[in-house]
């Protein structure tokens, strides 16, 4: 459906080796013959045994500033010796690329963005003012200043809380810190407020709108002209962690509604590029909710691959080499599931899919299996596997000082104080 005649290249800063997405746009544009090079970490990823990737390049390490991710890109584009087409997959990738975009236009093709949009759309502080500006309705959200009014807003909206970080690719690796979670208690609140202290991310509390009325994502591509291909909307039938989490089962519903929301909102933003959005349908108003924008793949692009074979990445390529771009072709009903996130319904579509029925397996794509692209889906299980077991071993550990298993404490004898030292220690 394309002419391959530049490279990709596939950034992601987040050293995740389980990122399904990066997997997805190297098979998306490898299979049309494009050179696929992937900046990202390579270490028991198991992108890296794809065999649609040309070349692993080192990626910048997370946190580091624009001037050195400039010049690792500029080191990937020498070794590749010709411009290519470049793609962030992760937020700090995307936001760095478009605030760099001026810098890096003679080396890489990008869409013509305005460079602190970006940042603008994914810093989740600014969503709630950035949607009455468009008039797009947005859940009840508390930006608390201290741990007293993180932990008052869990009274004032209502348990349980959504918990999100107003620039998650800013936490540090080693923090613990899940970018979105559902929290109940006070305690959990000003908690999470302490944790947060000084790693550059706020703290938002949003109100939990129930799932009832459905959890929904949109995906697209909107090209120079400010048209709008390659995705749809979608529903999350499962997620991991549950309730707030990714997508880990989901199936492409389109909903003409959904559709003039984020046509009318990425219009008023002159927005161009490809994009994620998150919302929610909630319940009292009956009006979708938008969650989340995140100004790159989501890593359920997949889902909206179409009968024309056009998804979002493809779109990119196809408008920045100044090729045509097909017709949309919707596939309603197809599906998509990510199998190390929810492997029991994998394995049940795993097994229907050996049967001999072609239209089925037109509308399921796993995250990870691919019949003409074995490795990963191996790689990625034994790896999973291995992170599993680390995880298991880590809770297991016992706590330094902590008595042993079975072994009884017996009870302190309180020593004996005279009046003046019980009235010192108060």
């Amino acid at each position: 459906m394309l002419e391959p005649c530049v490279p990709v290249v596939l950034l992601r800063i987040d050293p995740n080796p389980f990122h399904h997405g990066t997997l997805g746009a190297v098979r998306s544009l490898g299979r049309c013959g494009v050179e696929v090079h992937v900046a990202a970490e390579s270490d028991r990823s198991p992108v890296a045994r794809s065999r649609f990737v040309s070349q692993m390049h080192p990626p910048p390490p997370p946190g580091a500033p624009l001037s050195e991710i400039a010049a690792s890109l500029r080191r990937t584009a020498a070794r590749i010796g010709r411009p290519a087409v470049l793609i962030p997959m992760d937020d700090a990738g995307a936001i760095a690329v478009s605030r760099l975009r001026e810098e890096l236009s003679g080396t890489f093709l990008l869409p013509e963005q305005p460079g602190d949009l970006a940042e603008h759309v994914a810093d989740k502080a600014r969503l709630p003012e950035l949607c009455r500006g468009v008039g797009i309705a947005h859940p009840a959200t508390v930006l608390p200043r201290d741990e007293q009014e993180a932990a008052a807003a869990i009274g004032e909206l209502g348990p349980p809380v959504v918990a999100k970080w107003s620039r998650p690719w800013l936490l540090p690796p080693d923090a613990g810190l899940r970018s979105t979670c559902l929290i109940s208690t006070p305690q959990e609140a000003r908690s999470l407020y302490r944790r947060g202290l000084g790693t550059g991310s706020t703290l938002l509390l949003q109100k939990h709108l129930a799932a009832g009325g459905g959890d929904w994502f949109f995906h697209g591509y909107v090209d120079r002209l400010g048209r709008l291909h390659g995705g749809g909307a979608g529903s999350k039938h499962q997620a991991w962690p549950r309730g707030a989490g990714l997508t880990a089962v989901g199936r492409w519903a389109p909903v003409p509604e959904l559709r003039a929301v984020v046509e009318r909102l990425v219009g008023e933003l002159r927005y161009r590029g490809i994009f994620d959005i998150d919302f929610r349908v909630d319940p009292e108003s009956g009006r979708y909710c938008l969650l989340d924008f995140n100004p790159r793949p989501g890593a359920q692009f997949r889902l909206f691959a179409d009968g024309n074979g056009l998804d979002v990445v493809r779109a990119q390529y196809l408008d920045l080499t100044e090729q045509p771009l097909p017709a949309g072709h919707a596939l309603p009903g197809r599906t998509f599931v990510v199998e190390n996130y929810a492997p029991l319904t994998a394995l049940k579509a795993l097994l229907t899919s050996a049967l001999p029925d072609q239209r089925r397996s037109s509308l399921r794509e796993f995250a990870w299996h691919a019949q003409d692209d074995p490795a990963p889906a191996r790689n990625m299980a034994a790896e999973w596997s291995r992170h599993a077991a680390r995880r298991l071993l880590r809770r297991s550990a016992p706590t330094p000082g902590a008595a042993p298993p079975g072994h009884r404490t017996e009870p302190a004898v309180p020593a004996r104080t005279t009046p003046a030292e019980r009235k010192a220690s108060c």
